[in-house]
């Protein structure tokens, strides 16, 4: 965009998704620099041919329809998407993006967030805290639970990290922090890089028989999806905490769910084969899994950071300045 034209910015946010994202100041400073269109507050209203007519840059997020190919063909005036949620994967055709189509996120925010949340999910298992919770509210003595809850160190356990991702670098430097040997399973990031952390590179067949607790943060991707099957699982040594708030599709759910209701192992799941999670699903009904609703970088710093964000990169995409937080379109097919 030329420095001299305002870019007409169509902002395809639900209210929900607003009001996560979007601080007042802003939603101000994006007026400032651009002609916006607001999207109606239901997406079950939008018309996408409609909310994009003439728009040269969209805002997305949460809950926004998906941008097909053919839409996107109707609408070639739209050049620049800044999207404020996680994934684009579902959002439009990653093929898409390219000189033509210039998408740029800031994922790098929910580093912290996901990192912090699966620190809790396993201080949580290891020292048994929803078990706690849920007898003492059922009314226990306090020395009802003498040796029935053997509680665990961080710092006497050896982690296995799957994937090296913002995420992951920052799960490691926390494991670090608490005294952990972390083992970091990553074809994709140099040893050299993993050494930096304080961590040690090995494969996954190495890693599994060796961790007390093993922890996901890999992109779904063709060659990840199903990677932890039944023959991963029987590697997994007994009484080992596997925790997962990357993506339920990395996971043989029916080889995770016989490991787990067996008692060999437990689980602390943040996201699942399917969600929404159903009502009378089995994971509802299991005693040594931790489960959420995919919850793992939804804070309330993370998500106003990365509106800010995406704010001040559609300013810089319309100045024509370099962008901060472009996805290279060499990269897109590997990132989350």
């Amino acid at each position: 965009m030329s420095q001299n034209l305002r870019p007409r910015v169509a902002v395809l946010l639900s209210e929900r998704a607003r009001r996560m994202v979007l601080r007042e100041s802003a939603a101000q400073r994006l007026e400032e620099h651009a002609e916006v269109s607001w999207a109606p507050a239901d997406p079950a209203t939008w018309d996408l041919d409609a909310l994009l007519e003439g728009a040269d840059a969209a805002v997305t997020g949460w809950f926004t329809l998906p941008i097909s190919s053919d839409l996107l063909a109707r609408h070639e005036n739209l050049r620049f998407i800044a999207h404020t949620a996680g994934t684009v994967r579902g959002l439009l055709p990653l093929e898409e993006i390219g000189p033509r189509l210039r998408v740029s996120q800031a994922t790098q925010f929910f580093a912290p967030s996901v990192s912090e949340f699966t620190l809790m999910q396993i201080l949580s298992g290891l020292r048994h805290l929803p078990a706690l919770d849920r007898e003492l509210k059922g009314g226990a003595a306090f020395d009802d639970f003498d040796g029935r809850y053997p509680a665990g160190l961080i710092a006497s356990r050896t982690a296995g990290v799957v994937g090296a991702s913002r995420s992951g670098q920052a799960v490691i430097r926390l494991l670090r922090a608490f005294g952990a040997r972390v083992l970091v399973v990553d074809p994709t990031v140099s040893p050299e890089v993993i050494r930096e952390l304080g961590a040690e590179p090995v494969e996954l067949h190495e890693m599994l028989p060796q961790a007390d607790i093993v922890t996901l943060h890999a992109p779904l991707l063709a060659a990840t999806e199903g990677m932890m099957g039944a023959e991963q699982f029987a590697l997994i040594k007994d009484g080992a905490l596997f925790v997962n708030s990357a993506r339920g599709g990395l996971v043989d759910d029916d080889a995770l769910y016989a490991e787990v209701s067996s008692g060999r192992i437990s689980a602390a799941l943040d996201v699942f084969a399917e969600e929404p999670l159903p009502l009378d699903d089995r994971w509802r009904s299991l005693e040594n899994v931790i489960i959420s609703p995919h919850r793992a970088g939804f804070t309330v710093e993370a998500h106003l950071q990365n509106g800010d964000a995406m704010v001040d990169e559609i300013i810089r995409w319309a100045a024509d300045e370099p962008l901060s937080f472009e996805m290279p379109p060499d990269r897109v097919a590997v990132i989350a």
